[in-house]
């Protein structure tokens, strides 16, 4: 290039331009210069053809003939190098030669020659540009042409794509000229002129230009320009400027846009409508105003996006100049003659729902400007809101005619015709929505809640916060509404739709709904119609049914947070409401004023089961807990769910199948389709009952549990969620049917065991098989595999005492002699047979995965056998000790002749667990369980195996011998006051106050014959108090010496494991074991006289107690094997309240129980015990009542494990006796008082394991290391304090319960 030519620079120039207008659509698309420049940079990775442009081919040409030597002489250095084993320190070949090339001097001396030839390519390029330009301006002067923009057809200013003209660059004398030309002095071709060309110029040029200041006002000027042409001209710059350009050279274009609008509105001069007149849209100014309103409003959405990246005092100016434009008012000289519309009515028409406000409200940054500005400078267009909606609400609700219905003046947006003019009302309406949703949005925020109160026009008093929300409460119910039809349409504003929209918002947020929602004004305004219709008063409802369904809505959301519900069952600021003034009686009665048919407004409307199913979910969210469940309980909610069931799915039984080919809508009726969904429904909110024990209770009084129960399989196979409220799935509810045995019969029936089965065995022994196999599955690490993690909790949380008894109580396994691969399970008992008793080879052929699987089935036992009850049943069915004894005693390798070592691995260590576990009886210091886990080492397994009893020493723990030392002085004033009572009023209560004086300081001496005595010596005082004695019994003569019957094999190895339990404590003595057979007989012998005759299915209500009496063998430990004493307290002890929640057996199918409560089998334990530590624990330890929920397990499950065998094998005994002292001692409720302080002491692994998701699997297997009951004594106390009058009326109740 050293010879450059005239010729090669024509050349040049030519392929130049070639590929410049190749690529001309994608620079003259580009937003800036700069964008212009990297789309060149980046040209061969975005064009296909840039290799075929024969500029690209000359410069490929170029270097090849100058740098091709070089290349080729390093490409031979590196290759000698490699040769000799040196390496070149790079990491590819190319890279070397590159950079090799690249240092060279021939290449220096290219890019030097190569840039001083484009140099001059490009500047002859330019010169003849500009030639170019001035000849196109001569002939525009030539030609008149008269220009029709197509860019407006939708009258938006910014419709047009500002990026299909090319770009004019311009220096600064041009834009000098152009400047003086926009002079408003100039002629209007001149004018005109130089707007056509700012058109076509870089927006970034004309903004950065040094006569930007006279610029802008000569076209602020020129946006009143008479001509609609040429100010469309402006309005087409301003909005390709928007577009473009930054934020920071936009702003001032918007200001001064902004500017002209609030002084055009200022002015007299200028046309703008008052509300009498409307807005006619044909109107050649009202559209050229709307545009320019069209384009700020626009930009007022768009730039949001951008603001955060610029200095906070360009979205001052943007914001302030924007609700300056907004709030400002013509002063008009004619107070008489209607004032003209402010901007922000035009500002609504364009933007309906304050989308604006809604972006700029969105982020924090941008928020608190707003808001500042609005506190302390613009205040006026809050306020002019608020009285807009009060006005609209004052002329709703004085819209109301003789017939009591209202005059409809919102807007109809269902016609797809275009509105050419809006009427004074239309025009009020349409400000209304833009304020409400103004107002709604401040609410949201904590920053704009503190905005209020505010001082209205003509009210003396500040309107607040809760007078905004309440207003908004009456429009619901006020304001005209959309017709009685079950179509929604989307393109409805009716106020009460967009009320309701705007509650559910706040609803959703928790703070904002404390502050606005939960308050008993609204509430009470939320109830206000249903008040009405209840009492049968006047009441004036444009559309009832759609009115109230979104009453419901809110009310339901409402209940779905503790708070709130909290407001509709107790009240706030009026805590002495009475009971059924209160918002949740009003909605229960309501409720079943509504399912009865019973409100004249609504008879025969086809939305009435809408409205029902609504109704009925408010009711749900408060029965599905347990304080709501207190407050409906007098209201027989259950008894009226059931009945409407049970006749509307007679309506829907009625309904024709739909015919295959034709039309199902056709065929059935909108009003059946309801009727077939209000059926859903009902079912539905019939299950949720179970949420709870209570509750559980009245779902099977109403002899619907079945038909619930399968209601919640289907949707469980389908995957559906719970309701819109409900993050949780069915857990809770299959936790509390299960922990039944009608509820296991009836999740047995429904199919959801078999399928819970089923799923379980298709992850542990066949694997997904949607899973493509392109690598082998890792072997388990873990004992229970995260795949089959969740078939494992469910089976934990499936079987319970009662649901194990009822699913296999009395059945053998099948001990098959041939097993199909393809046989899958679908029973507990096939779980039992398959998983846990692999005693043949046959089982263990049959398994895919053996080790894997019957660790898991050994896993699961290991968690049914920590409830005794369980342990009894299997093992007396299966013998579970001598089945994995004699696996122990296979699972050996022959050391010597002599001797053989036991093999260690996975299954040999949980069997050995399980062994322990099963034989040993002992609170957390009173046995020694060995470990799962092998430890690293030479010695990974110290625990020694066996493969008979008795147990290895090493897994007992040592007791000391009885002391006899002398008793501690309380303690002898206590039982001296026991021996001598002086039985005025206020006895029991003196005897109270020292037994806690005592719990309190040293608890150990309430032990041996102290506790003997004191439970004995009060009891027998107690029975003998009229007032005390709770049930009444015939006198029953004991015999002593009763002959042993045949006693059930369960309650033969519950004999066992207590004398072993009671000598290991060093309490009984060598005939221990026929003195606690004849208790137990005694025991038996005298419940039978006291229990019904009971007509069902169930196998636990056939006869007499199915589990061990736990109780009775802790008091015969207590008195220390004297079977006289024991049964003669244990006589007493029936007569009291107490005897009914400690002593399980005692109300066994008992006569003292209603029938339908005898024939549920639901002990009162369960459903009153277990509800009430459900419902504290709620109150006292919301941490821990959440981890239950979502967990899917339930308190009351694991608390009526616990209080059925008294603590066994959870507390040591000295901490079971001091809960039974403190039960006999101070009342019933105490046991719920103890188990609340148990979670209490847990809280911390409660919240630990339900993170790691197996918080079933470690309050079952986990004894209750360091829980002391002195420790808690004293919250005990304050629990009863806050808990006692309400928790003892419920217990004493059980008798004659009204449910």
């Amino acid at each position: 290039m050293s010879h450059f030519s005239s010729d090669d620079e024509a050349l040049l120039q030519s392929m130049l331009r070639q590929l410049l207008q190749s690529v001309k659509e994608k620079i003259t698309g580009a937003p800036s210069v700069e964008c212009a420049e990297e789309i060149l940079l980046h040209l061969e990775e975005t064009d296909e053809n840039f290799h075929n442009y024969e500029f690209v081919k000359y410069l490929r040409e170029h270097i090849s003939n100058i740098l091709g030597s070089v290349i080729e002489e390093e490409i031979e250095k590196c290759t000698s190098t490699e040769n000799q084993g040196e390496g070149s320190g790079y990491d590819t070949l190319v890279q070397h030669v590159t950079k090799k090339t690249r240092e060279s001097k021939d290449y220096r001396e290219m890019m030097h020659s190569l840039k001083n030839v484009m140099m001059v390519v490009v500047e002859s390029l330019i010169n003849k540009f500009e030639e170019d330009q001035m000849r196109y301006k001569e002939m525009q002067r030539k030609v008149k042409m008269e220009e029709h923009s197509s860019f407006y057809t939708d009258n938006c200013s910014d419709s047009d794509s500002s990026f299909n003209q090319s770009y004019t660059f311009m220096n600064q004398e041009q834009l000098h000229l152009l400047v003086e030309n926009l002079d408003p002095a100039q002629p209007k071709e001149v004018r005109q002129e130089a707007m056509q060309t700012l058109c076509s110029a870089p927006p970034s040029d004309i903004l950065n230009c040094e006569n930007w200041a006279n610029l802008r006002k000569h076209l602020a000027v020129a946006l009143s320009d008479p001509d609609s042409t040429f100010s469309d001209k402006v309005l087409k710059f301003f909005a390709k400027t928007f577009s473009s350009s930054p934020l920071n050279m936009t702003r001032e274009l918007y200001t001064s846009l902004a500017k002209y609008l609030e002084l055009y509105f200022r002015s007299e001069d200028n046309y703008v409508p008052s509300i009498p007149m409307g807005i006619d849209m044909t109107n050649p100014d009202i559209i050229r105003l709307l545009k320019k309103i069209r384009l700020v409003n626009e930009y007022q959405r768009e730039i949001p996006s951008f603001w955060i990246r610029h200095p906070e005092k360009y979205m001052e100016e943007i914001m302030e100049s924007t609700l300056s434009f907004m709030t400002v008012k013509q002063e008009s000289s004619h107070s008489v003659s209607p004032k003209p519309l402010n901007p922000i009515y035009f500002l609504a028409l364009v933007d309906l729902k304050a989308v604006w406000f809604k972006k700029w409200m969105h982020a924090y940054y941008s928020r608190t400007v707003v808001l500042k500005l609005l506190e302390k400078k613009y205040k006026s267009l809050i306020i002019a809101s608020a009285e807009h909606c009060t006005s609209y609400l004052e002329a709703c609700e004085s819209a109301v005619d003789l017939t009591g219905k209202l005059n409809s003046f919102s807007l109809s947006h269902n016609s797809t015709k275009q509105k050419n003019f809006y009427t004074g009302k239309e025009l009020q309406y349409i400000y209304f929505v833009h304020s409400l949703s103004l107002l709604g949005r401040l609410l949201i925020y904590k920053q704009g809640r503190k905005l209020f109160p505010i001082q209205l026009k003509n009210r003396k008093d500040l309107l607040s916060v809760t007078d905004v929300v309440t207003l908004f409460t009456r429009l619901i119910y006020c304001s005209p509404n959309c017709s009685k039809t079950l179509t929604v349409h989307s393109g409805n504003y009716a106020p009460a739709g967009l009320v309701n929209d705007m509650l559910r918002i706040l609803c959703d947020r928790k703070e904002c709904a404390t502050e606005c929602l939960y308050t008993n004004s609204v509430i009470e305004a939320l109830l206000q119609p249903i008040h009405s219709l209840l009492t049968e008063t006047e009441v004036h409802l444009n559309c009832p049914e759609t009115t109230l369904i979104h009453i419901a809505d809110i009310l339901a959301r409402i209940a779905a947070v503790d708070d709130g519900l909290s407001l509709l069952l107790y009240g706030k600021e009026n805590p002495s409401a009475t009971e059924s003034s209160r918002g949740a009686a009003t909605i229960i009665q309501f409720t079943k004023k509504l399912l009865n048919e019973d409100i004249s407004i609504l008879s025969g409307s086809e939305m009435l089961p809408v409205l029902k199913g609504a109704f009925i979910f408010v009711c749900r969210q408060i029965y599905s807990t347990c304080e709501g469940l207190e407050v409906i309980l007098p209201y027989h909610l259950h008894g009226s769910l059931a009945e409407a069931w049970k006749k509307t799915s007679l309506l829907s039984e009625r309904i024709p199948t739909p015919v295959v080919g034709t039309d199902c809508f056709s065929s059935i009726s909108q009003e059946s389709q309801s009727f077939i969904v209000l059926e859903e429904t009902l079912l539905d909110c019939l299950l949720h009952f179970a949420a709870t024990p209570k509750g559980l209770l009245l779902l099977h009084r109403t002899g619907t549990v079945n038909e619930c129960v399968s209601f919640m399989f289907n949707r469980f196979t389908k995957n559906l969620q719970v309701s819109g409220f409900e993050k949780f799935g069915y857990g809770v509810i299959v936790s509390q049917v299960a922990a039944t045995g009608f509820g296991a019969v009836a999740l047995q029936n429904s199919g959801f065991i078999k399928a819970l089965i089923t799923e379980l065995w298709s992850v542990l022994e066949c694997g997904r098989d949607d899973v493509r196999v392109t690598h082998p599955r890792s072997i388990p690490v873990d004992p229970i595999d995260r795949s089959c993690q969740k078939s494992f909790l469910g089976l934990i949380n499936l079987l319970s005492y009662p649901a194990v008894y009822e699913l296999i109580g009395d059945l053998e396994i099948a001990n098959k002699p041939e097993y199909s691969l393809r046989e899958v399970p679908t029973s507990i008992l096939d779980i039992i047979d398959r998983l846990i008793i692999v005693n043949t080879e046959a089982k263990i052929h049959s398994l895919f995965n053996y080790e894997q699987s019957h660790i898991f089935g050994l896993r699961l036992l290991n968690v049914l056998c920590c409830d005794l009850d369980v342990l009894l049943l299997l093992e007396s069915q299966f013998k579970l000790s001598e089945v994995f004894l004699d696996a122990q005693k296979e699972n050996t390798v022959d050391v010597s002749e002599t001797s053989r070592d036991f093999i260690i691995d996975g299954l040999s260590v949980e069997r050995n667990h399980i062994l322990v576990r099963i034989n040993h009886i002992g609170g957390p210091t009173e046995r020694i369980l060995p470990p799962r886990t092998l430890h690293k080492g030479d010695d990974p397994y110290p625990w020694p195996m066996f493969s008979s009893y008795p147990l290895p020493s090493c897994y007992l723990a040592e007791f000391p011998r009885k002391s006899d030392a002398r008793q501690d002085n309380d303690a002898i004033k206590l039982l001296s006051a026991l021996n001598n009572p002086d039985k005025q009023l206020g006895w029991i209560e003196n005897i109270q106050r020292q037994f806690c004086a005592i719990m309190e300081n040293k608890a150990n001496v309430i032990s041996g014959a102290t506790l003997a005595d004191l439970i004995e010596k009060f009891v027998l005082h107690l029975s003998e108090t009229p007032a005390e004695c709770y049930f009444t019994t015939s006198k029953v003569e004991v015999d002593m010496d009763v002959e042993i019957k045949n006693l059930s094999s369960i309650q033969q190895l519950g004999i066992k494991m207590t004398i072993s339990y009671g000598k290991r404590l060093n309490l009984l003595r060598e005939s221990a074991e026929k003195d606690l057979s004849q208790v137990l007989i005694n025991c038996e012998d005298f419940l039978k006289q006291q229990q019904a005759v009971v007509k069902t299915s169930l196998r636990s209500l056939q006869g007499g107690y199915s589990g061990y009496d736990w109780f009775a063998s802790s008091a015969f430990l207590i008195m220390m094997g004297d079977k006289e004493k024991t049964l003669a307290f244990l006589h007493r002890f029936s007569l009291l309240l107490v005897s009914a929640y400690l002593w399980i057996p005692r109300l066994h199918s008992s006569i003292h129980l209603p029938n339908n409560t005898t024939e549920s089998g639901i002990h009162p334990v369960y459903f009153c015990s277990a509800h009430y530590v459900e419902m504290l624990l709620k109150a006292e330890l919301p941490l821990v009542s959440s981890a239950f929920r979502m967990s899917g397990f339930t308190s009351s499950q694991v608390c009526q494990q616990w209080l059925t065998q008294c603590f066994w094998n959870y507390m040591d005994w000295t901490e079971i006796c001091h809960y039974i002292a403190i039960c006999i001692v101070l009342g019933p409720d105490y046991q719920i008082y103890m188990c609340v302080s148990v979670f209490k002491h847990l809280q911390q692994e409660i919240l630990q394991h339900a993170q790691t998701q197996d918080l079933q699997v470690f309050l079952k297997e986990e004894a209750l290391h360091g829980f002391q009951v002195s420790d808690y004594f004293k919250y005990m106390e304050s629990l009863a304090l806050t808990y006692r009058p309400v928790l003892l009326k419920d217990m004493r109740s059980i008798r004659v319960q009204n449910t």
